[in-house]
């Protein structure tokens, strides 16, 4: 096939670099700086630099850019993607950009198709993307109840192509519940974390525990508050979850309640054994 890759970023690049080293599909690249295009043309992640105008010579296109950049270059150049083709995104949020691509394109007779590798890395841009980002990880797929079977199987195809180790199949809906609470919040709860006055006092006094969990306070605040934004309810009620959840920890250690304390330790540990069996993770 012919694959346009809108966005040579860390997941751009990778899925081109990906596909080069696993396929045979011919790779045309879109992006707004220059200098990453030549990066990506001088090592082989692309084939050829292409223009918008040249989106209709694509049997895929693949948006790889920003929440509402992704809506709106889809409906800056609706008109130009070839009638029968595919456009998919690869956002870490499914419901706004499903709904606002979805009957844009319908229109003009393409389909559309939203997926999230669960791949990535604290770091972005080109310079950073690997062929193998994306090995064993899971690839969401969130067809519509009007998403062609053909074009499903396509695109997980393709998923496996790009060494993921499992492809899942979802609503947007299900999809960005979920993503609140096993990535939104993780982002949310550690960028938070390192704003206590503690963080410079603390050289020498950590086995591990907090580089695990200040590992992705490092991010992109471009790309995390537009994606916040976009499932603004579902982060909301994890964001209140969890703040209850502390609310009930700090109250019972002012109140020196031992046994409170112990229970909710308790509860919370359980839970994380559950969780393991239930996702046949091993106790490390």
């Amino acid at each position: 096939m012919n694959i346009a890759v809108v966005g040579l970023g860390l997941i751009g690049g990778s899925i081109c670099k990906a596909l080069k080293a696993n396929t045979f599909h011919h790779i045309m690249g879109i992006d707004t700086d220059p200098e990453t295009v030549k990066k990506a043309l001088a090592v082989g992640a692309i084939d050829e630099e292409i223009t918008e105008d040249k989106l209709s010579e694509a049997n895929l296109t693949i948006v790889a850019l920003y929440p509402l950049a992704i809506v709106e270059f889809v409906k800056k150049n609706a008109d130009k993607f070839r009638r029968g083709s595919i456009v998919m995104d690869i956002c870490g949020v499914k419901g706004y950009i499903v709904n606002n691509c979805t009957p844009i394109l319908d229109e003009k007779g393409v389909i559309f198709i939203g997926t999230h590798p669960m791949a990535g890395t604290e770091h972005s841009g080109f310079d950073y993307a690997t062929a193998d980002l994306f090995n064993k990880a899971s690839f969401i797929i969130t067809p519509t109840e009007n998403t062609p079977q053909i074009a499903i199987d396509l695109v997980s195809t393709l998923g496996a192509c790009m060494n993921f180790g499992k492809v899942v199949i979802s609503t947007p809906e299900q999809h960005d519940s979920n993503i609140a609470y096993t990535s939104q919040l993780a982002h949310i709860v550690s960028n938070a974390y390192v704003k206590s006055p503690s963080l410079f006092r603390a050289d020498g006094f950590s086995a591990g525990s907090f580089l695990d969990l200040t590992r992705v306070a490092y991010l992109n605040e471009e790309m995390w508050s537009g994606l916040f934004m976009c499932n603004k309810q579902a982060v909301l009620f994890e964001m209140d979850h969890i703040i209850r959840s502390l609310s009930e920890y700090r109250d019972a250690v002012e109140k020196e309640d031992v046994d409170t304390l112990r229970e909710l330790l308790k509860n919370g540990k359980e839970l994380k054994e559950k969780s393991m069996e239930f996702y046949g993770q091993e106790r490390k």
